[in-house]
């Protein structure tokens, strides 16, 4: 296998193969054009149908209806920290509830508070981010101006596997890591964002869904470029959009629904692949030890550690050596962080856990 195919990096994570070669050729020339995707304007027929056929593939995935419309923005996940209080939390005179279950959720809620009023509804902080909130200890407000929470934490490996919060408060969700593993119900959402770099392509563009009745009543005094009406306006493209990042995103989303077959079957995938990873974590005896509560589990981002940051070198030295990368934790918890987003193959990871076991009995497990 290349360095691609072994690339367990958390962000910008790893493309298909087919992804790769049709991106390849493109750069040099894409194929009906005679030109690089690299040089062809934003203003073009050609990538008006681009946008379109993009928007048209992710409603095809996800059964998403006419309700919901799909802008494509920049700023990545970090600018959404923002828009969204400008729209949903601004002069509301309402509280927003947000649940603190990791790294990316919390740097989130700043953000939030420079617009109002913000609830911490659940914190895992005190127990170090190990776990997330069951139903039972969700006390959410009925009048909340909306929840707001990261369906998968990349740092520390934590991914609901349901729905918090009710029907009748507005949801909010960054799905920036998982977005397009796995089918769900996008009825259940008001505003979903997600930047490319994990399932969808490279760093450059992030997808909002919002549904449309949310920007009825929008707040006076927004800059045009942080106004989701603006963009929707505009198909996207109100200002000079990331041609580049939206074509791959394209071809990520043709690869899901004609090599793949669909969301289903991707979510079965992604599900064999990280059930390996963890049993090769359970059946250690302890030499490795996984991060998240076994409950909330990320079929994204399997997080271990073991006994000593010395052991932990060694791990990835040798991991070097057989040809993986990517796979250092995040600087704020360190340890082993095996990112296996959409297009990781089954065969890679497959690869990747009998390392595991080799290195253990190894080093003495």
């Amino acid at each position: 296998m290349n360095a691609n195919t072994l690339n367990f990096s958390g962000g910008p994570g790893v493309l298909p193969e087919s992804v790769l070669a049709a991106t390849q050729q493109a750069i040099a020339e894409v194929p009906g054009v005679g030109l690089s995707i690299l040089g062809i304007s934003h203003r073009s027929a050609w990538f008006a149908e681009v946008v379109a056929e993009t928007e048209r593939n992710i409603r095809q995935l996800l059964k998403l209806p006419d309700s919901h419309a799909v802008l494509f923005l920049q700023g990545g996940a970090t600018l959404q920290f923002s828009m969204v209080p400008m729209l949903l939390l601004r002069g509301s005179g309402k509280t927003a509830e947000y649940l603190r279950t990791g790294y990316w959720s919390s740097k989130a809620i700043p953000e939030a508070l420079l617009e109002g009023d913000v609830r911490i509804a659940w914190d895992g902080q005190p127990e170090a981010f190990h776990r997330l909130p069951t139903d039972g200890e969700l006390a959410l407000a009925n009048d909340a101006a909306y929840l707001h929470y990261v369906s998968n934490e990349t740092v520390e490996g934590l991914q609901f596997h349901g729905i918090p919060g009710h029907d009748g408060v507005t949801r909010v969700c960054d799905m920036s890591s998982d977005f397009l593993s796995r089918p769900f119900d996008p009825e259940r959402f008001d505003l979903i964002y997600a930047h490319a770099q994990k399932n969808l392509g490279p760093a450059g563009v992030t997808i909002v869904i919002v549904r449309r009745s949310l920007l009825e009543h929008v707040p006076d005094g927004l800059p045009a470029l942080l106004d989701y009406r603006a963009h929707l306006a505009a198909n996207s493209i109100y200002n000079t959009p990331p041609v580049f990042a939206i074509y791959v995103v394209l071809l990520a989303t043709r690869w899901l629904l004609d090599e793949i077959g669909g969301l289903e079957k991707m979510a079965a995938i992604n599900q064999g692949k990280a059930a390996a990873l963890y049993q090769a974590i359970d059946a250690s005896q302890g030499f490795y030890r996984g991060w998240a509560a076994p409950a909330n589990r990320s079929l994204m981002n399997v997080v271990f550690k073991l006994a000593t940051p010395e052991l932990e070198a060694a791990f990835l030295a040798e991991s070097a050596q057989h040809g993986f990368s990517g796979l250092g934790g995040h600087r704020s918890l360190g340890g082993i962080r095996a990112s296996i987003y959409n297009a990781m193959t089954p065969q890679a990871v497959g690869l990747l856990r009998d390392f595991m076991q080799a290195f253990a009995a190894r080093h003495g497990a």
